[in-house]
């Protein structure tokens, strides 16, 4: 593993406690959490299926 790999997990991890900290501020329970959370991977796989049909792709 070189030092830009090391780097990249160490700034996910800060990331995810960041979220993770501003989500836990909203004191939701836990089926409330469930539903966000179902909700934004439909949005996410939802936008995934329309650029596959679409058949886009990013510039290289």
């Amino acid at each position: 593993m070189n030092e830009g790999a090391i780097i990249s997990i160490v700034a996910l991890i800060g990331w995810l406690i960041l979220a993770g900290s501003a989500l836990a501020s909203f004191r939701l329970g836990w089926s409330k959490l469930a539903q966000l959370a179902l909700v934004w991977l439909a949005i996410f796989a939802g936008l995934y299926v329309l650029v596959d049909l679409a058949g886009l792709t990013l510039p290289t």
